[in-house]
């Protein structure tokens, strides 16, 4: 929608009554505004750097026809200032920016101080208390967050003049509080090392304005630093030296000659190092560089020791636990388990149905009737939660294992102050990323055993790096790769499908004749899916097979973005599965309402909830501007101001599903998500239904999927190190890996 040149340019004045949208990275927002001069309320549309019900607006702009919303007010040049009269100072108060202040007292406020309230709040709080229902806690919240706003609006004002509509001031004053616009000025590069959502380009736009020369020094550092985090949140741990130039370069507009300076640079200041990979130069971040070179030295120290318990003798050891367990052990489970008892790192790998728990569950009970001190750990609370399931032993996530400490933002347990156990066992470890892998192999103390087990074929970790399959790939320690799908798994057609699937078949799509636990329903175009899934979770699945469609389906996509991506359906299905009554709370682009399923999409170890982490809301008290999520057994308190952490979670990508299941899964196939259709994302997504999983969308594009091994590759080290090291050292037992690799 651009303006033509024919429409004049008008000034608009108004009092903003609600804020129907608000998007915190551009500003980009969507008013009700009650305008001079307009009987009915005025829809405007423009960028704002913070907006609140209540504030009084002065637009420029044009008058537009949408097609879809109808007449709209498009202000090229938007200017908000604090409310002056009654009912706006009411309403900005109420609106759930100050924390401790929601609609009631926002009218008791008001109706106390009248127009004097925010001199009030500012110069002699202690008069708070006049007001019934005020206590000093309040009263200090309210005070305390008044102080937070001023200092914010200050910094959005210095960002807003310099070009940047962002709403990302509570974080900027979380990280640099009072020092915030010192900071930016001195060097605004700092904003996208140390602010999540402000990218280099920010900055870049901030530098610029601050009259920062495109060829300095301190801009081009920061681009190759940028270029190189761009590549971590890839997966890479590094780039080829000749790709980093030629992506700085594009980031930079800069010489090569200029790009080529800076990496040297920055190489002499020690934050990137330069290595080989295969016949690759290749600059590593010199974090990750030395993370994956510290943990190939742990594991290979690790597995040249010896084994923390007697030598077991597995020939009276199987039949002893088929015996108690009253399971018939297959030849391939045997062998892995004699490997185990004997190895001091082993890695089990392998599909759905191939035996891994029975295969764990084996190992642990003979070790633990041998005294054996174990741990067991996953990457995802619900993860860990499968596994205590699964075993019937109490499992951790790794971060708890490892007792994160927010204070010191690192964990309590390293090699100070080791782990206490003599086997660790890590599920779902192709979920593990280089960082978190170096700080687990920090706490494992040398004398203890180490039993990774996962399934190489999903998705590699979110984070940097590809653990598993560099262990696996470098010979380094001993692995077990189980194919056999056992009898009882072979029924299920899910486990059946992600096999076909893994293996470059396309799996049988018809319609099975009597009931089973996999289906394709076709839809031809985005617009039929969705009318699809939203009938398959709503009603079709719910009557068919008895599942809550909220608490036991869920949708998982191949992207984010689309008409079939999880920004849509998650709208179309919070319409359909939870509407939102009064109580509610519009932050971020997003409703949130009591009931709705909802995701964290980021590690918050002050409230110990992480990037997955799926909860569903309880409360939303507009009067404290909090919202209460419960995750498993705990109930997590968030400020309105920190909804940017959460979103709706009817649908989820495929990637954030890693490492969890569910009872029923969704997930549309469409040709339009050519981009992500990848074998390895399709058979995680399939992989993670228990009991039903519905593929929705196109035959083609399930081809596509399956056809497509392309995945790319990640630039690591973690093998060569771990092939150097076995080479050097000539250690016992580095000849048990069995033939399945």
């Amino acid at each position: 929608m651009t303006p033509e040149a024919t429409h004049p340019t008008e000034v608009l004045a108004g009092l903003v009554e609600r804020v129907t949208f608000h998007s915190p990275e551009s500003g980009f927002c969507v008013l009700r505004v009650k305008a001079r001069g307009h009987r009915d309320l005025v829809t405007v549309v423009g960028h704002a750097a913070m907006i609140s019900a209540g504030e009084w607006i002065t637009a420029s702009g044009v008058w537009l026809n949408d097609r879809t919303h109808g007449l709209q007010f498009k202000a090229q040049f938007l200017k908000t200032s604090a409310p002056s009269s009654i009912e706006g100072i009411e309403k900005y108060l109420g609106s759930g920016m100050i924390r401790g202040i929601g609609p009631v007292y926002a009218r008791r406020l008001v109706k106390a101080f009248g127009k004097d309230v925010f001199d009030i709040i500012e110069e002699t709080p202690e008069r708070l208390r006049e007001v019934g229902g005020i206590g000093p806690l309040r009263a200090a919240k309210i005070t305390a967050g008044w102080a937070d706003q001023k200092v914010i609006r200050e910094i959005m004002v210095f960002l807003h003049q310099h070009g940047v509509g962002t709403a990302r001031a509570v974080r900027i004053f979380k990280t640099y509080g009072t020092d915030a616009v010192q900071v930016m000025s001195e060097n605004p590069y700092r904003l996208a090392k140390d602010i999540r959502g402000i990218g280099f380009r920010t900055a870049d736009l901030i530098a610029e304005k601050l009259g920062i020369e495109k060829t300095a020094s301190i801009r081009i550092r920061a681009g190759v630093s940028f270029a190189l985090s761009e590549a971590m949140g890839d997966g890479h741990c590094g780039l080829p030296r000749a790709d980093l130039t030629s992506l700085a370069e594009k980031l930079l507009e800069v010489p090569q000659t200029l790009i080529e300076s800076a990496i040297g640079d920055e190489l002499v200041d020690g934050s990137v190092v330069a290595d080989r990979v295969g016949n690759a130069d290749c600059i590593f971040l010199a974090g990750l560089y030395q993370a994956e070179r510290a943990i190939a030295g742990h594991l290979l120290r690790l597995s040249a020791g010896t084994l923390p318990w007697p030598e077991i003798d597995a020939d009276r050891a199987l039949p002893w636990i088929q015996g108690k367990s009253g399971l018939s052990l297959a030849a391939s489970q045997a062998e892995a388990i004699r490997l185990a008892l004997r190895s001091k790192a082993t890695v089990i790998t392998g599909g759905p149905g191939v035996g891994k728990t029975t295969i764990v569950n084996a190992i642990l009970r003979i070790l633990a009737a041998k005294g054996v001190k174990l741990l067991l750990a996953a990457p995802t609370g619900r993860a860990a939660k499968r596994m205590t399931e699964a075993t019937g032993m109490e499992a951790r996530t790794i971060h708890r294992l490892l007792e994160f400490d927010p204070k010191a933002f690192g964990f309590k347990r390293n090699e100070d102050s080791p782990l206490d156990c003599e086997l660790l066992v890590v599920d779902e470890s192709s979920m593990v990323d280089v960082p978190l892998m170096q700080s687990l192999m920090k706490a494992l103390p040398p004398s203890a055993a180490l039993l990774l087990v996962g399934d190489i074929d999903q998705l590699p970790s979110v984070g940097p790096g590809q653990v598993l399959a560099d262990i696996i790939t470098s010979g380094a320690v001993p692995v077990v790769r189980l194919t056999e799908v056992f009898r009882q798994a072979a029924q299920s057609k899910i486990i059946t499908t992600a096999h076909a699937i893994n293996a470059g078949r396309i799996p049988d799509l018809a319609r099975p004749d009597s009931a089973a636990d996999f289906y394709f329903v076709p839809a031809r175009d985005p617009e039929e899916a969705v009318t699809r899934i939203v009938e398959l979770v709503s009603t079709r699945i719910p009557r068919r097979f008895g599942f809550d469609p909220i608490k036991d389906i869920q949708v998982l996509c191949p992207m984010n973005r689309g008409g079939v991506g999880t920004r849509s359906l998650n709208i179309e299905l919070q319409k359909a599965l939870n509407p939102a009554g009064d109580k509610k709370v519009e932050r971020f682009g997003w409703t949130f309402a009591p009931g709705d399923k909802v995701m964290q999409v980021e590690n918050d170890y002050d409230k110990d909830v992480y990037n997955g982490d799926i909860g569903t809301i309880e409360d939303v008290d507009a009067d404290e501007g909090e919202l209460a999520v419960r995750f498993d057994d705990r109930t997590v308190t968030f400020a309105f101001g920190e909804l940017d952490t959460l979103v709706p979670a009817y649908a989820a990508t495929i990637h954030k599903s890693q490492g969890s299941e569910y009872p029923a899964v969704v997930i549309p196939v469409m040709s339009q998500h050519y981009t992500m259709l990848q074998r390895n994302l399709l058979y995680t997504g399939v992989t993670r239904g228990r009991k039903l999983v519905v593929l929705v969308g196109q035959k083609k594009a399930v081809a596509i999927a399956v056809r497509n091994v392309s995945g790319r590759r990640r630039w690591s080290k973690l093998d060569e190190w771990l092939s150097e090291g076995k080479m050097t050292e000539d250690r016992p037992g580095s000849d048990a890996g069995n033939g399945a690799r």
